[in-house]
């Protein structure tokens, strides 16, 4: 930098033109903290993000979207006062009618129908203390059972399967931190490279340090890369490989006896089953080769240490639970589990998507991830809630099955906050119309998402710079993201908006927070001694450190490693699962005679509510792209980079080709952050796993159809749309 640079710079930070805002990234669940810089330079500011190099968990690193995550918080569209719909126009009104007007339309509706016809619909990015406070809204001010949220779509197999399998769910057993030394490591369905890729030096290390590492998935990818070993699976049939490893690991002398015996149950009602593996049908159903099941087994079973890492490639299936247990038998199998280096783990898509379901927003879940049909639980929370136990609604539905309880029309009308039901949702034509039915849609959010424009009242929230609160990463180390940043004069933070809500709906008590640290001192009171135990963690020593929970006390320094001496289960055993041969919702057809899976790219988040507001973000990736194997596309006459039709039997949508050599060839891929005519969940299968309601979003059968050219014209909510030129 030169003389005068340094002199400018001088002058500005003398000046107070130069603000830093020490703040974490709004998107995965990593959640990379950072100093986000602001300089005024005569009348424009300019923003850059710089990465907190402190930082326990990201290590300094921030990826793209990190980078430029400020860009939607100043987006010319965000919301700034309350909007009414009139006459199919929203017109700006002030925050004491609108709240007025909600609590009118909730309980004449609640009068004419019962306390359930009003639903509740959260998102897996509010902080703790708020997914907290929307899920004792619902029970309290609503007294309705109908509350879910999007968190159902990304954690709920592999959720289940651990609560089940361990008796409590976190996301890693373990820390970040025992990666690099582990000696194999097994990626399921995850692309972490594109979906977290601030944690892939962990990977990294690993691998140099002499690390076997074996990646399961229908795509090559950045991820994949990183492979010694890549098991290019069918989708929906990775149960079939890890019930194959087991059967080389038991065959060859890999299982850890002491282990089973000392540590889990129902190993033997398996034995019988694991004999009757056939390997090469093994090999048929999966797609990978009996030479590469056997090699994977071999490399994990003889390894000293070893991970197994899953996330929704595996899980986002209607047989998502099953597939989990398969994997989780592995680890059992082999005594990975409860020691350094060794372990499972579902690494989280969403901001908070692990702290999100702990609290209380899932539809059969109390805080501190207790039960709301457990009667001990319900009494506990009760009390810490100021009413009686009887008085506590019985647990609801999924989050898709509330979208059939409002087709039905048991549902007549919705709060949703910090979601896009309409983007999210699979089978979203049906979704849409179903949401055409409500007598009264309320949305609180940043901007007019996909949702949003359907809404009758939309309330504004603030932005991850402006709200201060808890999150809980992947590894379930809790942290404080601080906010000085003041929203613009009319938007409320979310938990502001649900206390004034609560207080209009005749809640006097209950609901007179001053600050969000009021919040999670409560929730510490209603965590403690659930599974997810918050009690110890004070705002006081996040500002010094992230905290792994369960904490059980102020002087407990959190817990890094679960499992080493017990389980959660009451025998603390771990349990086996029977082996189960996954079976297609959908197989392909003459009429639907492709397979189609979903993920995320880096560029983009969730439904792309925010990040298709980033300009950089946008330049980078504009539209979503469906991946087609050259020889697939010439089959069908589709060209590179040309529009086409997909459908299925559920209804259609518009996308782009890009041709790619490293996707198989009877499977297509399409990311999921493009609403409206771009949206791919307009195609996908709803069928929904009948252990944890994940729906089956990773495989369905398709078609593919050129189109005429059109040319793209943008929408003005920050997506795009197809129009068809003269």
């Amino acid at each position: 930098m030169s003389d005068f640079l340094k002199h400018f710079r001088s002058k500005q930070l003398g000046e107070g033109t130069e603000k830093v805002m020490k703040t974490q990234c709004p998107y995965c669940s990593v959640q990379c903290s950072m100093d986000l810089l602001e300089e005024k330079i005569v009348t424009r500011k300019r923003f850059k993000a710089k990465p907190n190099k402190k930082d326990p968990t990201s290590q300094g690193l921030m990826c793209i979207k990190g980078a430029n995550a400020h860009q939607h918080v100043f987006h010319g569209e965000r919301i700034t006062h309350p909007l009414l719909k009139i006459d199919g126009e929203f017109v700006r009104i002030p925050w004491e009618l609108a709240l007025e007007f909600i609590a009118h339309q909730f309980k004449t509706l609640q009068e004419q129908y019962g306390t359930d016809t009003v639903g509740v619909y959260g998102g897996g990015s509010l902080t703790n203390e708020e997914s907290y406070l929307l899920g004792k809204f619902a029970r309290v001010a609503l007294k309705t059972k109908y509350i879910d949220y999007n968190g159902r779509f990304c954690m709920s197999a592999a959720a289940t399967a651990m609560n089940a399998a361990f008796g409590i769910d976190r996301g890693l057993s373990n820390s970040l931190s025992e990666i690099p030394d582990s000696k194999c490591i097994i990626l399921v369905g995850t692309n972490i490279a594109e979906c977290q890729p601030t944690i892939l030096p962990y990977f990294r290390k690993a691998k140099k340090n002499g690390a076997f590492i074996i990646v399961i998935d229908p795509r090559e990818t950045a991820t994949s890369k990183l492979a010694d070993l890549h098991l290019q699976v069918k989708p929906g049939m990775d149960a079939y490989i890890s019930n194959g490893m087991l059967k080389v690991i038991m065959d060859e002398g890999y299982l850890d006896k002491e282990f089973i015996q000392n540590r889990t149950n129902y190993f033997e009602e398996i034995k019988e089953q694991i004999d009757s593996i056939d390997l090469l049908e093994t090999a048929k159903e999966s797609g990978v080769s009996v030479e590469q099941i056997v090699e994977a087994a071999r490399q994990y079973g003889k390894a000293a240490s070893g991970f197994i890492f899953t996330a929704r490639g595996v899980e986002q299936h209607a047989h998502g639970y099953e597939n989990v247990r398969q994997f989780i038998n592995l680890v059992l199998a082999t005594g990975k589990i409860g020691k350094y280096a060794s372990g499972y783990g579902a690494i989280t898509g969403q901001g908070n998507g692990q702290g999100g379901r702990e609290h209380g927003q899932k539809a059969d879940q109390l805080p501190g991830y207790r039960s709301i049909e457990n009667e001990k639980d319900r009494s506990y929370i009760a009390k810490v809630w100021g009413m009686e136990e009887s008085e506590l609604p019985r647990k609801g539905v999924s989050a898709y099955e509330m979208m059939e309880k409002i087709d039905a029309g048991e549902i007549s009308s919705l709060f949703v906050m910090a979601s896009n039901p309409v983007v999210s949702n699979p089978n979203s034509i049906f979704v849409e119309r179903a949401l055409q039915k409500l007598q009264f849609l309320v949305v609180a959010d940043m901007f007019v998402s996909e949702t949003a424009r359907m809404a009758d009242l939309i309330l504004p929230s603030s932005t991850y710079l402006e709200n201060e609160g808890t999150m809980t990463n992947l590894e379930g180390r809790v942290i404080l993201r601080e906010a000085k940043r003041k929203p613009p004069n009319e938007v409320k933070h979310d938990w502001q908006i649900l206390c004034e809500l609560a207080n209009a709906l005749g809640c006097d008590t209950g609901f007179t927070y001053k600050s969000a640290e009021d919040i999670f001192n409560e929730l510490r009171v209603a965590s403690k001694g659930g599974r997810a135990d918050y009690s110890g963690i004070t705002y006081n020593r996040l500002r010094e450190e992230g905290i792994f929970w369960p904490c059980p006390k102020v002087s407990h320094p959190g817990t890094s490693r679960l499992f080493d001496d017990t389980f959660a289960h009451e025998d603390g055993k771990a349990l086996f699962y029977p082996l189960k041969k996954p079976l297609l919702m959908e197989i392909v057809t003459d009429k639907y005679p492709l397979y189609l899976t979903t993920g995320r790219i880096m560029e983009h988040y969730l439904s792309g509510t925010q990040t298709r507001r980033s300009p950089d973000l946008m330049k980078r990736y504009s539209e979503p792209l469906l991946e087609i194997h050259p020889e697939t596309a010439a089959k069908y006459g589709i060209e590179d980079n040309t529009l086409l039709q997909l459908q299925s039997e559920r209804g259609s949508m518009i996308i782009r080709s890009k041709y790619s050599d490293k996707i198989r060839r009877d499977t297509i891929f399409a990311p999921f952050h493009w609403g409206d005519s771009q949206s791919i969940n307009r195609v996908t299968d709803p069928t929904l796993d009948p252990f944890c309601k994940m729906p089956e979003f990773k495989v369905c059968a398709v078609n593919i159809l050129p189109l005429l050219e059109k040319k793209l014209v943008h929408q003005g909510q920050g997506g795009m749309a197809y129009e068809a030129m003269d």
